[in-house]
């Protein structure tokens, strides 16, 4: 889609990417979201692909990725075989609703941003208890937990001129047993429910992160692998019945159904790896 609203394309300055941010500004990665939809109050693109960040980087303390990584590139990352949580890389890649053009045009940042309740990179992220590093337009940075950054659908905190400038996660969270469960109306449709459970094996510790259903993400947490009913508890305690999306792919109920459906199966299925 054209945006006949631009005046103007410039590369983003290295040193302050924001330094000259206006109203109207917006800043360009893959664009897959910035040419799928109106954006009549769009004048300016300020384009982050020239700043030439690295995409992926492997540290003593985890993964770093840049939010201009592209996601075809994540999917072909080859995580080291003693990261047991590695494998979830490719597959939340793989929960992408895309085309060929868009594999190859996303950036894991932009999913991040765009910050939609199916978003497949919020999961991952969120999943793994990542933290985002944020650079502001006065040349402040600021880092947030994953978990804290979508507010609700389309919702974030970014303030006015700020970016996502990376994502880490940390080697334990890598570390981590994981199992998901997600559902979708059609075969390769948009998430309507994407949940993912992890079980750290150093301290017992259960996390169950929920997306998809809800507006914005998120986590129930155990000390350890929790009973059944303990698990349903939590879920009526955390989740509110308003929180549960509502749109052509699924209504509330239908959403609350499976979040709890899933939810008890990823118990399950971790549960079995302490037997």
């Amino acid at each position: 889609m054209n945006q006949p609203t631009i005046r103007e394309f410039l590369a983003a300055p290295a040193d302050a990417p924001a330094r000259d941010w206006r109203e109207g500004d917006a800043w360009l990665a893959g664009g897959t979201y910035l040419f799928s939809t109106p954006l009549p109050h769009l004048r300016r693109l300020v384009d982050l692909t020239t700043l030439d960040w690295p995409a992926i980087t492997v540290t003593d303390g985890g993964l770093e990725i840049s939010a201009t990584c592209r996601v075809v590139d994540l999917h072909a990352f080859q995580p080291p075989a003693e990261w047991t949580a590695g494998p979830l890389l490719r597959r939340s890649v793989e929960c992408f609703l895309a085309s060929f053009k868009i594999w190859h045009s996303q950036t894991v940042g932009g999913n991040i941003c765009t910050s939609l309740p199916a978003g497949p990179m919020i999961t991952l992220t969120c999943a793994l208890e990542a933290t985002y590093t944020l650079w502001g337009a006065a040349g402040d940075r600021r880092e947030v937990a994953a978990i804290d950054f979508v507010t609700g659908n389309n919702r974030n905190i970014l303030r006015s001129g700020e970016l996502l400038r990376s994502i880490f996660i940390p080697h334990a969270s890598l570390m981590r047993h994981f199992t998901l469960r997600r559902f979708t109306l059609t075969k390769e449709g948009r998430s309507s429910i994407f949940l993912v459970g992890t079980l750290d094996p150093a301290n017992g510790e259960f996390l169950v992160t929920v997306t998809a259903s809800t507006a914005h993400p998120v986590h129930l947490r155990f000390a350890a692998l929790p009973e059944a009913a303990e698990l349903r508890s939590a879920l009526d305690r955390t989740i509110p019945h308003d929180l549960y999306f509502d749109d052509p792919n699924g209504s509330p109920d239908h959403r609350r159904h499976l979040t709890y459906h899933f939810a008890e199966q990823i118990r399950e299925e971790l549960s079995s790896l302490t037997l």
